[in-house]
């Protein structure tokens, strides 16, 4: 069974990692941007104690899972939250990376936090094929389209003599 004594929240991009760490009891710590490699993660886990102790959260977005897959294969306990559930106060509108990492461990620490499935790697590359078979649905439309414009503007150049 796991004891978490350190909730981590990670503000991810595909550059660079902010991240904060909230204890069990006490304020909220702001550890700084980390580079988004497996090397930096394994460093920092290392850093903060036994990975069974850990456990570390971040929202879901563009960068996809590799996080996840990369810090569960370090043995930490990670979720993905849903970036829309995540409380925020009205009139907090000034958003950085550092306050976003803080704002993530603090209602994590909370229970505040919703989490999303995460896809295995079968399931993402299937995600990718389908995405990829849209994409070639839509430029084949397009070209159908702009095919037929064409035709039209040349039947009407046509008629018009």
């Amino acid at each position: 069974m796991r004891k978490t004594t350190r909730w981590v929240g990670l503000d991810v991009h595909a550059e660079s990692i902010a991240v904060a760490v909230a204890e069990t009891d006490g304020p909220i710590r702001s550890l700084g941007i980390i580079p988004n490699r497996f090397e930096s993660l394994r460093k920092l886990i290392k850093k903060l104690g036994p990975p069974s102790e850990l456990t570390a959260c971040y929202e879901a977005g563009p960068t996809g899972y590799v996080v996840y897959w990369q810090l569960t294969q370090l043995d930490v306990h990670c979720e993905v939250v849903a970036p829309t559930l995540v409380p925020t106060k009205p009139g907090d509108r000034v958003k950085t990376d550092r306050r976003d990492a803080e704002k993530l461990a603090r209602c994590y620490r909370s229970g505040d936090l919703t989490s999303v499935w995460v896809p295995d790697e079968d399931h993402e590359a299937l995600r990718d094929l389908v995405r990829a078979r849209e994409a070639a649905k839509k430029d084949q439309l397009r070209a159908i389209t702009a095919s037929r414009s064409s035709c039209f503007a040349e039947a009407s150049v046509l008629l018009r003599k």
